[in-house]
């Protein structure tokens, strides 16, 4: 099977439940639920990866203190491989509070020493699984708008992995400044880009789709650029196109949803894990894609939930 390196975040998230649009002026609310767990999309996807079978390493950075501890922790009870998460001296861990409500949240991130991750960081850790004959067969980037010094080397990175024959995906989350740059100098080097529907709108925009003509419009112009394009929608499940190609769709699955954190990024890992897999078939992809989203809504936090290989088959069945 494709060992999976996957690059980009690693911190806890903070999911808060029940009463959490901020009232100030001194008001205290009371909540439904408070919890700490592992948070951050590189992280969720490696995991998710991990639970799913798939021999995945993480490359990010965490502070040396408490948080980034429970960090690496959580990340190795999940099976993930962080030998290439370094430990940055004197560097806080990064952290998100999540308020979280049943069908939508809002994300306040402090980004600590997750901006510290490097392209050498990679590159190390790409060198060091060749030399010890366990090459990478793909490369998962995400949350590239918060690590913009990472993000400004990825392009031609991303160039040399493809002609080393090293398949490519990005998710690169939302961009906090709304300026979406780089992505037309990257996207060409992508085989899969991986986007929910607000991002696709957005990066749409940046690269010359008319606003009024919709996802579908945002989707031809990013798959022009090259890359398959997976877009997660929610409920709605998820839809997939290639440059020339059709659109093809898979529903959700109807669940009592408990929490969204995360689920995009467990979407990824089931498409990334079919893909790794050698599942030609795309609608059997993105059934796979929709049932690992939608499953990880059933607790709290990104990971909690996370489908392994029986779930997905236990459901097809």
């Amino acid at each position: 099977m494709t060992r999976v390196l996957v690059v980009g975040d690693a911190n806890l998230d903070l999911v808060l439940t029940g009463d959490v649009v901020p009232r100030f002026g001194q008001e205290e609310q009371l909540l439904e639920s408070s919890r700490l767990v592992l948070g951050s999309s590189a992280g969720i996807v490696a995991h998710g990866l991990a639970r799913l079978g798939v021999d995945t390493a993480l490359v990010a950075c965490v502070g040396d203190d408490d948080f980034g501890r429970v960090t690496l922790d959580r990340l190795r009870d999940g099976g993930v491989d962080t030998t290439a998460v370094r430990v940055v001296p004197g560097r806080a861990t990064g952290l998100s509070v999540i308020l979280s409500a049943p069908h939508d949240r809002s994300i306040l991130t402090d980004t600590g020493a997750m901006t510290d991750v490097a392209v050498a960081d990679v590159r190390a850790a790409l060198d060091g699984a060749r030399r010890a004959g366990r090459p990478f067969g793909h490369v998962h980037v995400a949350s590239w708008f918060l690590l913009p010094g990472l993000a400004a080397e990825l392009p031609a990175l991303f160039a040399e992995l493809r002609a080393a024959g090293t398949t490519v995906s990005l998710d690169t989350n939302w961009d906090p400044a709304g300026r979406w740059q780089g992505l037309r100098e990257a996207l060409p080097h992508v085989d899969l880009f991986l986007p929910n529907r607000e991002e696709l709108l957005a990066v749409g925009a940046v690269l010359g789709a008319p606003a009024e003509q919709g996802e579908r419009a945002a989707a031809a112009a990013v798959a022009a650029l090259g890359p398959a394009l997976v877009v997660k929608a929610g409920r709605d499940g998820g839809w997939s196109l290639r440059a020339g190609g059709p659109v093809v769709q898979h529903p959700g699955l109807v669940l009592d949803v408990v929490d969204t954190t995360g689920a995009g990024d467990s979407f990824d890992a089931g498409y990334l894990a079919a893909w790794t897999a050698g599942v030609d078939d795309e609608v059997e992809r993105l059934r796979w894609a929709t049932t690992a989203g939608s499953l990880s809504t059933r607790a709290a936090g990104g990971t909690g939930a996370q489908a392994t290989r029986d779930d997905l088959a236990r459901v097809d069945a």
